[in-house]
């Protein structure tokens, strides 16, 4: 049975044509990729090279990790169609965090999750993030504490502030992450942030909130009563 190719399609189906008639947001995800990659193989569409690439992923969570030989193991994509999909993916990442980037204010703990959930829900790793603020609640600086296992021993008040005091930050919001996804505090979540508040108030630099990231859904220790 002979490959049906995009050339193939009615023209009003072909990802191309569909992007400029509806717009990007019309398209799947296998219509974007196969505009970008541009051709398939000589016996597959870019759009069956496509289906089998985010596939092969299992869809766009895994292939915005995927190194290009990964990339290359797929059939129809080489180097060129690798390096594009890395490029797009970076871009993409790149957008995502300026649009929060030019002085941000943080009003409530859903602002400041909404800064970095779309960097923090997907690592593998718990990752301890402070964010410094100024006296209008605007991020100065973002500072990786560290990253591992949280544990009270671990977060130091001393690395949380020494950055605020470098920073001349009039308060800090904590953030870290929970790889399972379920943003629920355990008790070592509590005990950190009971440290760091009574910490910030010797030294005169307000703890605003720590804030647990999830599957995008987040918990406010300020809310939950613990600052």
């Amino acid at each position: 049975m002979d490959s049906i190719l995009i050339k193939d399609f009615p023209k009003e189906e072909r990802p191309r044509e569909r992007f400029m008639q509806m717009g990007a947001e019309s398209l799947t995800n296998q219509e974007l990729i196969a505009i970008l990659i541009q051709t398939g193989s000589k016996d597959e569409s870019a759009l069956a090279v496509a289906n089998r690439l985010l596939h092969h992923f299992n869809g766009l969570r895994t292939l915005k990790d995927a190194t290009l030989d990964e990339l290359k193991a797929i059939k129809g994509i080489g180097t060129a169609k690798g390096l594009q999909l890395l490029a797009a993916l970076e871009l993409g990442g790149r957008v995502t965090r300026l649009a929060f980037k030019d002085r941000y204010a943080i009003r409530s703990p859903e602002d400041a999750a909404k800064y970095l959930m779309d960097e923090m829900r997907f690592l593998s790793q718990e990752h301890f993030i402070c964010l410094y603020l100024n006296t209008k609640n605007i991020v100065m600086h973002k500072q990786t504490i560290f990253i591992g296992s949280l544990n009270a021993s671990i977060v130091h008040p001393r690395e949380v502030y020494k950055e605020a005091i470098k920073r001349s930050a009039a308060s800090v919001i904590c953030l870290h992450n929970h790889p399972s996804g379920d943003p629920s505090p355990s008790r070592e979540d509590v005990e950190v942030t009971k440290r760091l508040a009574e910490s910030g108030k010797i030294i005169g630099i307000d703890l605003l909130d720590h804030i647990i990231i999830g599957e995008n859904k987040f918990v406010s220790l300020k809310e939950k009563g613990y600052i």
